[in-house]
């Protein structure tokens, strides 16, 4: 049985390891590229669980937060994480003899154009928020973009990213890895990882 002193020290390693998720979205260490991915997902579900209490409350009074949450689903969701899966990660699938035309790739291609429809309506309607017309596009889009997203999230956990780990080796994981590095780099510039991770924390916080 362990100790107090031991339990403390799991409890703060365990600590340490998630506040380093939080921070880094497992860039500093995740071994594979499916895991990143997945941690990824979970900041994502916490920005939609905020998307849903939006959803139930005047938008009026919620203006910011919707524009700071569409902004962060624009800028992390798609531009951060889906984009890193069509340029990196689902060609390398592809180089394994999986094919991005039909099958799971396909569809999630086609369902994350489907969720930048939804997007750029609640963009639009954000900007006519006076009229109740427009605030029921944007109250619609944004429950059927949270649909979308959460079906999603699970197909690829469930399915798309266990053929991945079938397919690649330990290299290859990594390969992928600095792939994301590097698109991240070059299309979206130092530190907007983390300032999209701190809106992430800073919605959830005004949301209560």
């Amino acid at each position: 049985m362990k100790d107090r002193g031991e339990m403390n020290q799991a409890e703060g390693s365990h600590a340490l390891h998630d506040t380093k998720i939080a921070a880094a979205c497992g860039h500093h260490h995740a071994e594979k590229a499916t895991a990143l991915l997945s941690d990824e997902h979970r900041v994502i579900e916490r920005v939609l669980a905020v998307l849903e209490k939006l959803t139930t409350r005047p938008v009026a009074q919620s203006l910011d937060s919707w524009k700071k949450t569409l902004d962060f689903i624009r800028g992390f969701a798609d531009g951060c994480h889906h984009l890193k899966e069509e340029k990196v990660l689902f060609p390398a699938m592809e180089a394994h003899g999986i094919s991005t035309d039909g099958g799971p790739i396909g569809m999630m291609l086609l369902e994350h154009e489907e969720g930048r429809v939804y997007v750029r309506a609640m963009l639009a309607a954000l900007e006519e928020t006076h009229t109740d017309a427009a605030q029921q596009t944007l109250i619609s889009n944004a429950k059927a973009y949270i649909r979308l997203l959460k079906e999603h999230i699970e197909k690829e956990n469930e399915i798309l990213f266990r053929m991945a780990d079938e397919v690649f080796s330990a290299g290859e994981q990594k390969e992928v890895l600095r792939g994301f590095e590097e698109h991240e780099a070059q299309e979206m510039g130092t530190g907007v990882h983390e300032k999209y991770l701190a809106i992430a924390a800073e919605l959830e916080a005004a949301m209560g």
